[in-house]
C-alpha cells in the first residue's frame, strides 16, 4: 500500500486495526476511507473532512445498524463501521431489475425512519439544504423554487432524514441485508428521503415511463400521497440543478428530471 497512512495511524493504533487496502478519497465530500480489519471483522475506517460528515457519524451510531451500516466506533473525525460484503444497487438497475432495487431502497428508508428509544442527534432543518435553490435567480428554476418553498412551509411527518438516499449509498451487507451509508442528516418531511431515488443511478434511468413506475411504487410502498411525492421530486430536481450551476458541473440529469416534471 503506497498511500500515506499518517492521518489514519492514530486511529489504527487506538482501535487495533490492520489496514487491508488502499486509501480512497471521496470526490464530493473529500472524506477518506481505508479498508481495515478490526479483530475478525472486515471494517472501513472513514476520516471526515467536514462538520457535516462528523454529524453523519453520530447519526449512523444512533441508527445502531437498523437500516444503516453498523458502527463499531467513532470519535472526532474518525468513524469505524462494518465493511459491506457486496456492492451497490446500481448493477441491479442496469440489469433491468429497477422494481426490485426500488423496493430495497424503500425498505431501507423505512428502517431508518422507524422510531427509536432515544432522542436523535441534533441536525439542521431540511430547509437549510435548499438555500441554493431558494436563492437562485435562474428563471428556469422558478417553478421548482415555488414548489420547494410551499413544501418547506408546510412539512408533514418530520423525521431525521438520511438526506442522500440513492442506489450507490445503499450497500449489500450479506446476512445483514441492504444498508445505507454516508448520511447527511437533516430534520424534515420523510417524503424527501425518497426524492433522490428518481434521478438515480444515471441519466439512462430518467425517462417518463420509469418516473411514473417509481412514483406509483414508492407512493404505495411508503404510504405517501403521489402528488406530494411528485412535488418533492420536482423540488429536489430544481435543487440539484442549482447545485450544478454553483459547481459548474453537468446538469443533464437534473434538467432531464425537470423536463419530465414540468411537461404535465
Amino acid at each position: 500500500m503506497g498511500a500515506d497512512l499518517s492521518d489514519f495511524e492514530p486511529w489504527l493504533a487506538l482501535w487495533t486495526l490492520v489496514p487491508e487496502g488502499d486509501v480512497m478519497s471521496m470526490p464530493v465530500t473529500r472524506s477518506r476511507l481505508l479498508p481495515v480489519r478490526a479483530g475478525d471483522q472486515p471494517a472501513m475506517l472513514k476520516l471526515a473532512h467536514s462538520a457535516d460528515e462528523r454529524r453523519g457519524a453520530s447519526i449512523m451510531a444512533w441508527w445502531d445498524g437498523q437500516g444503516a451500516a453498523p458502527v463499531l466506533a467513532f470519535q472526532d473525525e474518525a468513524l469505524l463501521m462494518r465493511r459491506a460484503a457486496g456492492g451497490t444497487l446500481v448493477p441491479m438497475v442496469q440489469a433491468g431489475r429497477d422494481e426490485a432495487a426500488t423496493a430495497i431502497l424503500c425498505q431501507v428508508v423505512a428502517r431508518l425512519h422507524a422510531p427509536r428509544g432515544s432522542a436523535p442527534p441534533t441536525a439542521p432543518p431540511l430547509g437549510k439544504l435548499f438555500d441554493a435553490l431558494i436563492q437562485a435567480d435562474d428563471p428556469t428554476l422558478s417553478r421548482a423554487r415555488d414548489i420547494a418553498t410551499t413544501l418547506l412551509e408546510s412539512p408533514r411527518d418530520p423525521v431525521l432524514l438520511h438526506g442522500d438516499i440513492h442506489h450507490a449509498n445503499v450497500l449489500d451487507f450479506g446476512a445483514d441485508g441492504w444498508l445505507a451509508i454516508d448520511p447527511w442528516g437533516l430534520v424534515g418531511e420523510r417524503a424527501y428521503d425518497y426524492a433522490n431515488i428518481f434521478p438515480n443511478p444515471d441519466l439512462a434511468s430518467v425517462t417518463p415511463d420509469r418516473f411514473a413506475a417509481r412514483l406509483a411504487q414508492i407512493a404505495r410502498t411508503a404510504d405517501l400521497e403521489p402528488a406530494r411525492l411528485r412535488a418533492w421530486a420536482h423540488a429536489h430536481a430544481g435543487l440539484s440543478a442549482a447545485w450544478h450551476t454553483q459547481d459548474g458541473t453537468d446538469p443533464a440529469t437534473a434538467r432531464a428530471m425537470l423536463a419530465i416534471l414540468e411537461s404535465a
